[in-house]
């Protein structure tokens, strides 16, 4: 089978090395591999690379970061002035720019990364072309720069995949290995671009690859730190925010964050369904408007800000910082929540190259905002500060609408920098994941692959997943026989039982099994007098333990009749015994939520 997905057309500019360079190189590169496999083991050499791709991801998105603001300037001054004609042609112009691209050039770039990186887990082996990559690159710094309301980090995290994709299979690493290089890629990037090393680990365990181990775990943590570490280097190791006093003193105080945790589920729910409602069918019209779609969806954003709200351009981090400081007034607040909700909605569903992450934080942060602001309009008492509501309001958001309930507390923990905080913000994201997961029953991520017609694990359904265990597929065992008893006295002791098959206790532990017939064979034989124990094998029986999930006694069943579970406190206790059939009739059966 092919490594290239098939949705990415081969280019026809590549001038094709000669054969002779093409050797060379190849012995090159194998050498080096060879020499590298040669000195370290293959998970410390994946360790290791780990490494090299937080350092290459994070200079990367240094060169994005820089990009995007060098563009802002160009293109829209330092501070833009509503009322300019700038607000209107910037980015419609840079719209129809992207478009060009995106079709003719860079046809897999559109909307978000995630479900890219996660469908070259699943999907591709692995594979994520570098061109997507560079695409992404230059696509969205043009976008997100020229003001359209998308952010960084998602495209951040795709360019962090995309350079782990490519050196992998520079390396020639195996396929197992290569698979997981786009999550570590991916774990580089967006650490980068929040400067937020544990949230980025976070998110890509929660939400992209969905298990762990010690040698994932490891890998993602090195290259999110070393990512960082670069970033921090050259652009400062000052957070995204400048963070005021935040507070929290009254326990009673929770019932306040507690609204504004069921304010953003609903908020969430709304946004992902604006998002779920135009996305599939602005894609259904003919292929020829898509070229004007980003143009059209930059001239709305230009009213938006023409009309006195040019905060809703771009990733917002300057607004947010502004809101943090009680620089709006809440009506403002809300009035922003609500525009960014719109402006983002038309951004990302006309297939403009960007993120989400940024956009939610942003909403999250004038929604948290303002329900602070008129909580203490009529409750005076309260004593948390616009500040701690616009943090709270960014974890809820994050909460609610991406559904990664995980990654929202410890990036707000991130980001401010104050565990004081930790129980609002733990109160009113649950709220606001409860909200969105009764209203909004498929995750954001998901409906967007669903769409796209690809099927790829929903992380969040795994988890909300009946788990059947041991117990579940328990049979009782009627007739224990012992091992150190005679065979005819055991003949005789289950003349009467209908079992066919039967359980026997060894000495001094273990467990074994012996059916009907053979018991009949043996005392026909003149066997009577021997013991159960000298007549079975010396292999006892394998055991499991009740809370097992019952996939572990698979392996089992099908070459054993009977196996035995016992009590983990005390091996010599039998809880009951599985067979064959009680396990698959339980997986054939109903199952009930435990």
């Amino acid at each position: 089978m092919s490594d290239r997905p098939t949705s990415d057309p081969l280019p026809t500019n590549i001038v094709v090395p000669s054969p002779q360079s093409q050797v060379v190189h190849l012995h090159i590169r194998e050498r080096l591999f060879s020499t590298l496999e040669g000195a370290f083991n293959e998970e410390v050499f994946f360790l290791i690379l780990s490494v090299f791709i937080g350092i290459f991801s994070g200079l990367a998105v240094v060169c994005f970061r820089l990009s995007i603001d060098w563009i802002h300037l160009a293109l829209l001054g330092p501070l833009p002035q509503t009322h300019s004609w700038r607000l209107f042609a910037v980015p419609s112009l840079a719209g129809l720019v992207v478009a060009v691209l995106v079709m003719h050039v860079f046809p897999l770039i559109r909307g978000s990364g995630v479900n890219q990186t996660k469908a070259a887990l699943y999907i591709f082996n692995g594979f994520i072309p570098f061109r997507t990559a560079v695409g992404k690159f230059f696509c969205s710094a043009i976008a997100i720069g020229a003001g359209h309301s998308l952010g960084p980090e998602d495209p951040s995290l795709q360019i962090g995949a995309g350079i782990a994709s490519a050196l992998g299979r520079q390396l020639q690493i195996s396929r197992e290995k290569l698979r997981l290089m786009a999550p570590v890629g991916a774990a580089a990037g967006l650490a980068a671009a929040f400067n937020a090393p544990i949230s980025a680990v976070l998110f890509v365990i929660e939400e992209v690859i969905g298990r762990w181990s010690a040698g994932i775990l490891g890998s993602v943590v090195l290259s999110a730190v070393s990512s960082v570490v670069i970033v921090r280097s050259f652009l400062g190791s000052e957070p995204l925010f400048r963070i005021p006093v935040t507070t929290f003193k009254r326990p009673s105080e929770l019932i306040a964050y507690a609204v504004l945790g069921v304010a953003g589920g609903l908020c969430a729910v709304a946004f992902a369904k604006l998002i779920g409602y135009f996305r599939p069918r602005l894609k259904a019209l003919p292929r020829w408007t898509q070229y004007f779609q980003p143009a059209v969806a930059g001239l709305l954003i230009g009213l938006v800000a023409f009309l006195g709200a040019p905060q809703v351009m771009g990733a917002g981090y300057d607004s947010m910082d502004q809101a943090m400081h009680g620089q709006f007034a809440w009506k403002f607040l809300a009035a922003l929540a609500v525009l960014k909700i719109l402006a983002t909605t038309v951004s990302f569903v006309s297939g403009t190259p960007g993120g989400m992450f940024a956009p939610t934080l942003f909403i999250g942060a004038m929604l948290g905002g303002a329900v602070g602001d008129i909580e203490r309009i009529f409750f005076p008492h309260l004593t948390g500060s616009t500040g701690t509501y616009v943090l709270v309001g960014m974890g809820v958001l994050f909460a609610g609408f991406l559904r990664v309930p995980m990654t929202s507390v410890f990036m707000v923990l991130e980001v401010s920098g104050n565990y004081e905080i930790i129980v609002p913000v733990i109160v009113a994201n649950t709220f606001a994941y409860l909200v969105s997961r009764s209203l909004q029953p498929i995750p954001i991520f998901d409906l967007l692959t669903r769409q796209d017609g690809l099927i790829l694990p929903s992380l969040e359904e795994e988890r909300e997943e009946a788990i059947l265990r041991v117990e579940d597929a328990i049979l009782p065992a009627k007739t224990i026989l012992n091992g150190q008893d005679y065979v005819d006295a055991s003949a005789r002791r289950v003349q009467d039982s209908t079992d066919a098959m039967f359980l026997v206790r060894m000495h001094p532990s273990g467990w074994n099994t012996i059916s009907r017939e053979q018991l009949q064979r043996l005392f026909r034989e003149g066997n009577g007098e021997l013991t159960l124990a000298s007549v079975l094998p010396a292999q006892p029986l394998p055991t499991l333990y009740p809370d097992l999930p019952l996939d572990a006694a698979i392996r089992y069943v099908n070459a054993y009749p009977l196996v035995p579970v016992v009590n983990r406190a005390d091996s010599r206790r039998l809880e009951g015994v599985i067979s064959r059939d009680s396990v698959f009739q339980k997986y054939g059966g109903p199952t009930k939520q435990p």
